[in-house]
């Protein structure tokens, strides 16, 4: 088998969830974003499923995620019990494939294909935005209720950001952070000990599926979640992670116009339009606002510092690091939770 014959892989995957089927073709529907890679697949009798293959990580990490997943699915009430794509289980449990020949490391899971309803516009109104604040807070109540089923993750903010500092004692790390071991070192230590002084392990945890972009979730007429495919970035951690991505999607100039990771979209009026909305169904409290600041601090420290040549071409990536010394960090002081615990009366 060729290097990266993903098409290839898909079929043996396949082979061993159901091998009384064939498979007549392998469509790549992946956006092209990430490390995953996503395709149609059409079987002999012209069934299709979903394939989403990744090589990104840890494959026992790929297990645990789809599990928490799948129970997820399985345990939201109405009317979320049909927003997630279900993945295809034998013997009683998610099917995940592994792939291993010389250099290549890869796994597969399936999906069942789920129905997909409208794109919200690129540029919502403000009544858009409140809408899909007071949606957002409901399924993330229904989230919290379901997630007594959902099993234990291994992965949570604290180890995420351990993880990066073990890297910084590698050769490789002093290599790849060479001029900014000292930064990048005190800005993990300002999280760890501001979300032990913030409780955060005592927020409400809930499986949360961040990175909900305008591509990869659907809604109706009303904004009301239709369906949700494409689980990136997923991490059992508060609701707040999510107020990182819906900020860009409330935003005037966010992650679809003018691709950054400045911390300006979370104190925006329009923004504070979604929290408001939010926060009438589904209260915040003055920890989690407090909280935002080190939830931005996290991303720009696992996903831009640490994951970055992950997730983007060399040459973004390193813009965006560069970014991160420059702009990024330098910002997060000025962030004024004050602005948000005001507007929200608490």
């Amino acid at each position: 088998m060729r290097l990266k014959d993903y098409p290839g892989i898909i079929r043996k995957a396949w082979a061993g969830f159901d091998n009384s089927i064939g498979v007549k073709f392998v469509e790549d529907i992946s956006a092209m974003v990430s490390t995953n890679h996503v395709f149609r697949v059409t079987l002999d009798n012209d069934d299709k499923v979903i394939a989403k293959l990744s090589y990104f990580g840890k494959y026992e990490h790929f297990k645990e995620d789809h599990r928490i997943i799948q129970a997820l699915s399985n345990n939201l009430l109405y009317p979320f019990e049909n927003l997630l794509a279900r993945s295809l289980v034998k013997n009683n449990q998610v099917y995940t494939y592994r792939y291993q020949e010389d250099f290549v490391d890869t796994w597969v899971v399936f999906y069942n294909p789920i129905r997909a309803a409208n794109r919200l516009p690129r540029r919502l109104n403000e009544e858009q935005i409140g809408k899909l604040g007071a949606e957002t807070a409901r399924f993330h109540q229904a989230c919290f209720r379901a997630s007594r089923s959902i099993p234990k993750s291994s992965k949570n903010l604290r180890t995420d950001i351990q993880h990066l500092l073990d890297i910084l004692e590698t050769d490789t790390g002093q290599y790849e952070h060479r001029g900014f071991i000292n930064i990048l070192k005190k800005q993990c230590d300002i999280f760890m000990k501001n979300i032990q002084r913030l409780n955060v392990s005592g927020f409400d945890l809930m499986p949360v599926f961040v990175d909900w972009n305008i591509g990869n979730f659907s809604v109706t007429d009303d904004l009301k979640f239709y369906s949700r495919w494409d689980y990136d970035w997923f991490r059992v951690s508060s609701r707040v992670m999510d107020f990182y991505f819906f900020s860009r999607v409330c935003s005037n100039v966010g992650d679809r116009t003018v691709f950054s990771y400045l911390i300006g979209p979370l104190t925006e009026d329009r923004f504070m339009i979604f929290l408001q909305e939010y926060h009438k169904i589904y209260p915040l409290t003055e920890r989690e606002v407090l909280f935002m600041k080190e939830a931005y601090r996290f991303f720009i420290l696992n996903y831009v510092i640490k994951y970055g040549k992950y997730f983007f071409h060399r040459s973004y990536c390193a813009k965006l690091q560069k970014e991160a010394y420059e702009l990024y960090f330098p910002s997060i002081e000025g962030f004024d939770a004050d602005i948000i615990l005001r507007k929200l009366n608490i």
